[in-house]
């Protein structure tokens, strides 16, 4: 990936409305989603709702397509793999097997750091 297209992306994720589309239509995966089950889950306007759609098309981050009368959005995983890989070519001076990942916690799993309240910390 160029730099160019790696900041034409994340720009286009630097903002609210664009990022929680783009996280809804990776949940959705390959399939993608229809424009108005995303506005709908998302509480966003359709007219809205397509400036945002259209960003994230520009960036490379989605596709379209239409099936019938609807418009069905979908995350491209192929530029959202490539701008992972391109933060990340040079990660730990070049030996990537020194840069683990923690596993993820799901965030209605996470506890609190003790089991002290905050009256006593």
């Amino acid at each position: 990936m160029e730099k160019k297209t790696a900041i034409a992306a994340l720009a286009a994720l630097a903002q609210e409305s664009r990022l929680d589309v783009y996280r809804l239509l990776v949940a959705a995966g390959p399939v993608g989603m229809p424009a108005g089950q995303v506005a709908s889950e998302l509480g966003v306007a359709s007219n809205t709702l397509s400036f945002h759609f259209d960003r994230l098309r520009h960036a490379g981050l989605v596709s379209v397509r239409r099936e019938g009368r609807s418009l069905i959005y979908a995350a491209r995983f192929d530029t959202m793999n490539a701008l992972v890989g391109y933060l990340t070519e040079n990660c730990c001076g070049g030996m990537p097997d020194l840069c683990s990942t923690p596993p993820r916690i799901p965030r209605s799993a996470k506890a609190p750091v003790s089991g002290k309240s905050k009256a006593h910390v």
